[in-house]
């Protein structure tokens, strides 16, 4: 037990090390997918809201208009590379990955498996490429 311990966190060490912390003007490519689709959810209901879209079970538009404050939160909070956003947002793509999964068990034609699958697939894979970039966010700065 203590050897797979010690082999993993070597391992660990060795990653770390080839981490490069984020420079204050840097946004690799996952964090800019990651602010336009937050961006482009805060939008989206926005519009839905001014268009008067009912979401079913949703007693007032109360709770969409706290969705779209949080999404710009959130994009704010990723564009200044603040953790906490970082977190939240892939925690989010999560979520969508595991809930679009689930529902490839009640998909009932092909259009709602093909719909599953590219939600699923999607938000997982952004959810993937945000842990590297919560890494680099957390690597410490390097001495020279």
């Amino acid at each position: 037990m203590r050897r797979g311990y010690a082999r993993s966190a070597e391992r660990d060490a060795a990653v770390r090390a080839t981490l490069t912390p984020l420079t204050p003007g840097e946004h690799p490519p996952a964090l800019k997918v990651a602010i336009g689709v937050a961006l482009a959810l805060a939008l989206a209901n926005v519009v839905a809201f001014a268009a008067g879209a009912q979401v079913p079970g949703q007693g007032s538009s109360a709770a969409g208009l706290l969705f779209v404050a949080v999404m710009l939160l959130a994009a704010w909070g990723m564009w200044r590379h603040r953790y906490w956003a970082v977190l939240g947002f892939a925690t989010l793509m999560a979520l969508i990955a595991v809930v679009f999964t689930l529902l490839l068990l009640i998909a009932s034609n092909v259009l709602a498996v093909v719909v599953c699958l590219a939600f699923a697939l999607s938000a997982g894979f952004l959810f993937w490429k945000l842990i590297r970039v919560m890494a680099r966010l957390q690597a410490p700065p390097r001495v020279s």
